[in-house]
């Protein structure tokens, strides 16, 4: 155990390195999507529901709100959050591995998902998505201790209803809490009620038999109880689930048109054949993990595939060993779990169901955020493979020991060598995740137009700027994303200036035009000018209706000053 316990720190040691190490700096600049979080999080109205840009729901925003009031307007700020979500996913996956399998296979896990790019990239992101898979391998982790807990009063012949009660109810009270927070996450997260059918029927069959058995055995109290408790036990987790979804439902029985949203948009029934491109997409999803990954560089190196090949062949080869060990498989194979063989079936519903939002939505597939929430299997799957190829060696070591008692020492030699390969493997991976995204990713070019550099730096440009200068940033976007009308391209501008408020604007001398609409520009006096995007045209518009400005490039950029 102790054991276990050590090399579990390392892991976790592995993941808040990887999840926290110059979170200043990567990722570099601040891509829009996050800014508007950013700038909802300064408005601090703690909604249940933001409707801009597209809907998103607002625990991480309310979340990240505390964060900024905190430390302040910076992208590392409200990446600060999803660090903390990725780091503790990592822990979660390993508890509720270990409920489901064995500490070996959860330790495996959670070490791939400490040392995944996947993982890693989203736990440096102000995305709300990385919270789906934490509520899930928490929410399970405390379902499934709770059954065993209660399966193990019942073996011991707890006879006291308050004694059995304490420690299930309040384990499935809190499963069923961070289960129903869950869909305040994403929204592909809607449809993980169906993976809880499963392990929800399967403790109340086991429960049931438990219980006939044992009132036919001895007609004790213990079977009472049990019998009463099962259904009372899984009503509080589903209860509980519903409390804390109901300000989400809530609000979308008075808005149901947020309730579909960015979903409708970009759905498969909008395709002229949906049942081809459901086809497409469930082969392009499929692929990602091994052959062709997402191309977006803010998800991804572009097109790599989303685990490391050697990864990616354990996953493989996991998947074989857990649609094998199923009660559908051609074997059937025991598990420590409170439900035998179900756990395969568990992580293989899992799988089967979070694929379905990624291939039902039609839009830049592989789509590896859409997918976030298929990490955690993949991780077991990965692991199930591993722990499967190690037994085998373990098997055929054991063999041949007896076989060729003379030939022990050389037995003995490839024993070590194969644990020092094992561990070579492990360091190969770690040395990988830090390459692959520090080294590779980070760097690169498209990465730095990914997350809008340019922007961020003028931005930080500004807050540089004295506060008795007219600052107007011009932009030719015309949309309109947020409460007060702004652009999406002004929205990095916006959160690292702090200037959401019209009152705060003011006070810094920093203004808002589109450059169609240049007449509350005010040059009268010094002023500086500061285009959003670098275009000539933009720059042909201010030197034709604001006579006199001169072009400046010496910031690293051009701005315009009078």
């Amino acid at each position: 155990m102790r054991g276990a316990t050590l090399w579990l720190v390392i892991i976790l040691l592995i993941a808040v390195f990887f999840r926290f190490y110059d979170l200043k700096n990567v990722p570099p600049g601040l891509w829009a999507d996050e800014a508007i979080n950013g700038n909802n999080a300064v408005e601090a109205n703690w909604k249940v529901f933001y409707p801009e840009n597209f809907g998103r729901e607002g625990l991480f925003i309310n979340i990240q709100s505390l964060f900024v009031t905190a430390f302040g307007n910076e992208p590392w700020v409200l990446r600060l959050p999803s660090a903390i979500f990725g780091a503790l996913t990592v822990l979660g996956l390993y508890l509720m591995t270990r409920e489901l399998f064995s500490g070996k296979v959860a330790l495996f896990a959670s070490f791939f998902l400490a040392t995944s790019f996947w993982h890693i990239n989203f736990s440096r992101i102000g995305f709300r998505a990385i919270m789906a898979p934490f509520f899930l391998v928490w929410s399970f982790y405390f379902l499934f201790l709770g059954m065993r807990k209660t399966a193990t009063f019942s073996t011991l012949g707890v006879e006291s209803p308050k004694t059995q009660s304490v420690f299930p109810v309040a384990v499935f009270a809190l499963a069923g809490l961070l289960f129903g927070l869950g869909f305040h996450s994403y929204i592909a997260y809607r449809i993980a009620p169906v993976i809880a059918l499963l392990p929800l029927w399967k403790f109340y069959k086991l429960r049931l038999i438990e219980v006939r058995l044992q009132s036919v055995s001895d007609g004790s109290r213990t079977s009472i109880i049990s019998r009463a408790c099962t259904p009372c036990l899984i009503g509080l987790f589903i209860f509980m689930a519903f409390v804390a979804a109901l300000p989400l439902l809530w609000y979308y029985a008075q808005n149901p048109a947020d309730f579909l949203g960015r979903t409708s948009a970009i759905s498969i029934f909008r395709s002229p054949n949906p049942l081809a491109q459901f086809s497409e997409n469930f082969v392009k999803t499929l692929g990602m993990f091994n052959v062709v990954g997402d191309f977006n560089w803010r998800h991804n190196l572009a097109g790599s595939p989303q685990l490391w090949w050697s990864v990616g062949i354990l996953f493989l080869f996991g998947l074989l060993v857990a649609l094998r060990s199923s009660t559908l498989g051609v074997k059937s194979q025991k598990t420590p779990s409170v439900f035998p063989r179900n756990a395969y079936n568990f992580v293989l519903l899992w799988f089967a169901i979070m694929l379905l939002p990624v291939a039902l939505s039609n839009e830049s597939l592989p789509h590896a955020l859409r997918a976030i929430v298929l990490i955690p299997p993949a991780m077991i799957f990965a692991a199930l493979g591993l722990e499967r190829i190690i037994e085998k060696f373990k098997t055929w070591l054991e063999k041949q020991k007896n076989n060729w008692p003379s030939k022990l020492n050389q037995l003995l030699r490839i024993q070590r060598e194969l644990i020092l390969l094992l561990f070579v493997f492990f360091a190969a991976n770690i040395a990988h995740a830090y390459n692959a995204y520090f080294l590779r990713w980070a760097p690169n070019f498209n990465v730095y137009q990914a997350f809008q550099v340019d922007i961020t730096e003028k931005a930080h440009w500004l807050n540089q700027q004295p506060e008795n200068i007219k600052k107007y940033v011009i932009t030719d976007a015309v949309d309109r994303i947020d409460i007060s009308g702004s652009p999406m391209s002004l929205q990095p501008v916006i959160f690292i200036t702090n200037t959401f408020f019209e009152k705060v604007q003011k006070e810094k001398n920093i203004y808002y035009f589109g450059a169609n609409n240049l007449s509350g520009v005010d040059c009268s006096g010094k002023c500086v000018i500061i285009p959003v995007e670098s275009k000539p045209t933009i720059y042909k518009t201010l030197k034709q209706k604001i006579p006199g400005l001169r072009l400046d490039a010496s910031p690293g950029f051009v701005i315009f000053r009078k």
